[in-house]
């Protein structure tokens, strides 16, 4: 019971920060998942590797949303959740697996 109230909090809570700020602000959420999963747990690369990847995360997804549409500029929250919303699903997917083994 309290891990389901503990993360329905959490949700409600990044949810809310991210109607503020932006989607842009999603960054922040899906960028130190993306560099768990490329070096693993240890801090020392995972702290760093966190500040490219959202960097780089940012700079591709700009630079896809004004390329794909030519003429047009998809915005980059749009992008950036197109990247961040999988990355999202494969993690809880994992996850769910994980705990039935």
């Amino acid at each position: 019971m309290l891990r389901l109230v503990s993360g329905m909090m959490v949700t409600l809570i990044a949810s809310s920060i991210i109607s503020f700020t932006g989607v842009i602000g999603f960054v922040g959420l899906v960028a130190p998942h993306i560099a768990r999963l490329l070096v693993g747990g240890d801090h020392r690369t995972l702290f760093p590797l966190t500040a490219l990847v959202g960097g780089a995360l940012l700079v591709l997804a700009d630079l896809a949303g004004r390329t794909i549409a030519s003429p047009v500029v998809i915005p980059v929250g749009i992008v950036v959740s197109f990247i961040g919303v999988p990355v999202f699903l494969y993690l809880i997917l994992r996850e769910r697996k994980e705990r039935l083994k």
